[in-house]
């Protein structure tokens, strides 16, 4: 998951800033479409990287003590609190809030209000998002370093 909002923040969201507000936002609907949308696999990988995160922080706290412990509590916390409650609580509802426009409908104001509304935040979570999920994946490879 790592990969895919640094992704998103390096490469997606700064690629598709330089479209017009309508070319933008069809873009971005477009892409979290295919997301939304008969992926099966990706919403196994993303759910199934909770479950897998809390399956792991449940055997730590059984097998681990000390330092390790500690080390598995701030890499499943980064993980479940810096990646997935901001996707859930920020992200998707933009996202869904996006899905629900008609945007051939939408006048040239109207697309850059929504592109004012949408972008900064979305920005502003994702790379929050990148930086949690950074340090999930730094603390986790320490742990199984030190394993």
């Amino acid at each position: 998951m790592a990969g895919l909002v640094f992704g998103f923040a390096a490469v997606v969201m700064p690629g598709i800033a330089k479209l017009s507000d309508g070319a933008f936002l069809l873009a971005f609907k477009t892409i979290d479409g295919v997301i939304q949308n008969s992926q099966f696999t990706f919403m196994l990988v993303w759910v199934g990287s909770i479950f897998t995160v809390i399956a792991t922080l449940v055997l730590g706290t059984l097998n681990l003590n000390g330092g390790l412990f500690y080390l598995l509590l701030a890499a499943s916390a980064l993980y479940l609190l810096g990646v997935q409650l901001p996707t859930v609580c920020f992200n998707v509802p933009l996202n869904n809030t996006l899905q629900d426009l008609d945007l051939s409908e939408l006048s040239e104001s109207e697309l850059v209000s929504v592109r004012a509304t949408f972008e900064a935040p979305w920005n502003r979570w994702n790379i929050f998002r990148t930086f949690s999920a950074i340090g999930s994946v730094v603390a986790w490879l320490l742990l199984l370093a030190q394993l």
